[in-house]
């Protein structure tokens, strides 16, 4: 029986992992529901130089932190788990294992979406997954399958606290999307160079979620408020931040600007040779998830500098797309010490409670390594014109990397 060490004790053992399952995603005697989201871990970034597995080392800090504050029922790792591109084919996705390890420590499960980093010559996110699938915790699945789907993409039901089986109505819906990027797994083109692929959620995902989203409200006869996470943000992202964000009416920090979109740099016609800006192939994920009912929020990661939330709802410049439902799309926070730039890392709370959820609403904040805690907002109908305290822009250095070392 293979053993997984992470430090200086093992974590557990695969086969010992497999023998036990959890039960379904439920909600608190009280009527809450609390997901942790962790944004761009970048495990894996330069593993031999110093500073490198240092980074690891204070990103698990990072992780613990957090969670000796907050109570989740549910973690998200929203995507960027591990920098690809510096990883090696034999032990690429054995930085699973140091990333959910606290979360396996307090009998956390978690849920994936997988990033563009998560995606490269010598990583995929079908790896990922399998190495995912040997910790029973681990709730990540692949619903989609097709070369162009990318694998993290499904839903998990949440029901209420009474409920001991999956035989009743969930009371909430929260949905993952793939948005792909990087680079295919073990292709290389005529030149000796990586293949490209593309940044997107894919067409024929797109279907599934709309189709199954019909299929389980024709199946309870009602609609079930949803919650969406997606690692990399739609172009609508993009244009509201364009149109500006008011620091006390969507706290939080604005420094990539402008941020990345979905199709970013790719054409209409499926070309990447830097000759466009945008191919407009996230607009058929955007008009679904603005269109179907009771999807609440959106959130993203992929822009370690941004992490407010602004609201959709209305025909935006430069955009074909008019939102049918008002859709608040959000950032999380950094949350590794991988990967570029020095805000404070943390980790967006979403709180849901199911009186406000008869009103599509939710309570979100950040809360930072340092214990702070920002951006604490409700994702209302009066989000946008509520006033905020503007979220401090705060910087954090890892304490244990030379960066001068070669």
């Amino acid at each position: 029986m293979d053993q997984i060490y992470i430090g200086h004790r093992p974590l557990a053992s695969v086969e010992q992992s497999n023998t036990n399952s959890f039960g379904p995603l439920t909600f608190k005697g009280d009527g809450t529901f609390q997901i942790s989201i962790f944004e761009d871990l970048h495990f894996g970034e330069n593993a031999w130089d110093q500073w490198g597995p240092q980074q690891d080392i204070n990103s698990v800090k990072v992780i613990n932190e957090i969670l000796e504050a907050e109570s989740p029922g549910l973690v998200v790792i929203n995507g960027d788990l591990i920098t690809g591109e510096n990883t090696f084919l034999e032990n690429s996705t054995t930085y699973v294992d140091q990333i959910v390890r606290p979360l396996v420590d307090r009998g956390l499960t978690w849920a994936s979406t997988y990033g563009n980093h998560d995606y490269d010559y010598n990583i995929s996110g079908n790896a990922i997954l399998a190495r995912e699938k040997q910790w029973r915790n681990s709730r990540t699945t692949q619903m989609v399958f097709g070369e162009e789907a990318g694998v993290s993409n499904y839903y998990l039901p949440v029901y209420d606290s009474d409920c001991s089986d999956e035989s009743c109505t969930p009371e909430l819906l929260l949905w993952f999307f793939d948005s792909r990027g990087g680079f295919r797994y073990q292709q290389k083109d005529e030149s000796g160079n990586r293949v490209g692929q593309p940044d997107w959620v894919d067409f024929s995902v797109v279907n599934w979620f709309l189709q199954t989203n019909a299929e389980l409200v024709n199946k309870y006869s009602r609609t079930i408020p949803s919650l969406g996470f997606v690692h990399i943000p739609t172009y609508a992202s993009y244009v509201l931040q364009e149109e500006g964000i008011d620091p006390h009416a969507e706290p939080g920090i604005n420094d990539d600007y402008p941020l990345a979109p979905q199709a970013q740099g790719w054409c209409a016609d499926g070309r990447n040779d830097g000759t466009c800006d945008y191919g407009g192939q996230d607009i058929p994920f955007m008009q679904a998830v603005s269109a179907v009912p009771g999807f609440i929020a959106l959130f993203s990661g992929h822009d370690h500098g941004d992490t407010f939330c602004v609201k959709w709802d209305r025909l935006l410049p430069n955009m074909t797309v008019t939102p049918r439902n008002d859709l608040n799309l959000c950032f999380s926070q950094h949350s590794g010490y991988g990967g570029y730039g020095n805000w404070e890392r943390g980790s967006r709370q979403v709180l849901v409670t199911k009186s406000k959820l008869e009103n599509l609403e939710v309570d979100t904040w950040i809360r930072l390594e340092s214990g702070n805690v920002v951006g604490s907002i409700s994702l209302n109908s009066t989000y946008g014109e509520d006033r905020y305290p503007a979220t401090n822009n705060s910087k954090t250095y890892c304490p244990t990397c030379n960066y001068t070392s070669t």
